[in-house]
């Protein structure tokens, strides 16, 4: 397949390598003119994935047009906060050639400030959906780093058109990159999004010194408001029992290598916001998305009180030790089941 990687990042460019070791004809496409010469003259992405060496075959460019021409995929990996806009310029594009009608892909882990849109709802509301044959999306427990030196990963390729899904499956299947295909799209993204929060939340407090008693804990209780969300919304509960769920969670709440961990680290140091953006040099998506996730569950009128501690360090400089506290003094209650969660017949119907 020819298939245009948008977004020159870690994940961008870890993505790039796997689709070109699969032989794949690989464009990548970036708007930081120095990573664009650094694959094409060195085949490193120095900034993002240090000393990794990326396939030759891979070309970059800062020209989205001449990316774009001819894939048969495309592949956005960009943070949140541009989906919107790349988006359009896809649209610009693919509307200049309608018989070009490509499979779209996304990679982005994040919820949209304002409108609290999940990254599809973003691409769908900007590209018709006569533009293009589908949109999967592509999530999971995985460290860019990690797949960059050929870790093994396992991933979700979730999609309401199975036959695209699996497409993309076929794409990016090798010894090291593992693929599962899901319809369940809301599900697969809020668990993406929301994971982050919880590992800001993770990050924290490993920094004050908290031990795995407190990160077993987050964990559980923060797959607890996640799947409360999730169902609210539509999403499958079991979905979150799987990669883009549990799994995702594990990962992000327990490796240095993530970039939301290493973010709660910070801020129980003092930093600010802004101060920690700059300092990890690449986007925090859980500052957003705690926002967002925070506003949404406030009007579905759902329980999530590690975003809410969260949202109020961050947005309302509450006291981060007291915010701790605060979670551990609330009132006594009883941990729910899928009962609970889903309605009695409902439940019965799962587990048989």
């Amino acid at each position: 397949m020819k298939i245009a990687v948008l977004g020159t990042g870690s994940w961008g460019s870890a993505l790039a390598k796997v689709l070109a070791e699969n032989a794949h004809t690989v464009q990548l496409w970036g708007r930081n003119t120095e990573v664009v010469a650094s694959i094409n003259q060195h085949h490193k992405n120095e900034q993002y994935l240090g000393d990794t060496i990326l396939p030759h075959s891979i070309k970059a460019t800062t020209n989205l047009e001449h990316a774009l021409e001819g894939v048969d995929l495309i592949l956005i990996v960009v943070p949140t906060i541009a989906i919107r806009s790349i988006s359009q310029a896809v649209a610009v594009y693919l509307k200049k050639n309608p018989d070009h009608q490509p499979i779209l892909v996304h990679a982005t882990k994040g919820l949209e400030l304002d409108t609290h849109l999940r990254v599809s709802e973003i691409i769908e509301s900007e590209i018709s959906s006569e533009l293009y044959q589908s949109l999967v999306v592509l999530s999971g427990p995985s460290h860019a780093e990690e797949v960059a030196r050929r870790d093994i990963t396992t991933i979700t390729a979730a999609s309401h058109d199975l036959e695209a899904s699996g497409i993309v499956q076929k794409a990016f299947m090798n010894d090291y990159f593992r693929v599962y295909t899901n319809e369940d799209v809301i599900g697969v993204e809020l668990g993406a999004a929301l994971k982050n929060i919880i590992a800001i939340v993770a990050g924290i407090s490993a920094e004050l010194g908290y031990g795995d008693n407190a990160k077993a804990g987050l964990i559980t209780r923060g797959l607890a408001e996640i799947t409360r969300l999730g169902v609210a919304l539509g999403a499958d509960p079991l979905t979150f029992s799987g990669l883009s769920g549990v799994g995702d969670l594990i990962v992000t709440c327990t490796s240095p290598h993530s970039r939301n961990w290493q973010a709660g680290k910070l801020l129980a140091q003092g930093y600010s916001m802004d101060e920690v953006n700059e300092k990890i040099k690449m986007v925090v998506e859980g500052f957003t998305t705690t926002k967002a996730a925070y506003e949404l569950a406030q009007k579905q009128g759902v329980e999530m009180p590690i975003t809410e501690a969260l949202y109020r360090l961050l947005y309302e400089e509450s006291d981060i030790r007291s915010g701790l506290s605060g979670l551990m003094s609330r009132v006594g209650k009883q941990e729910a089941s899928l009962e609970q969660h889903l309605g009695s017949q409902e439940a019965h119907e799962i587990s048989h």
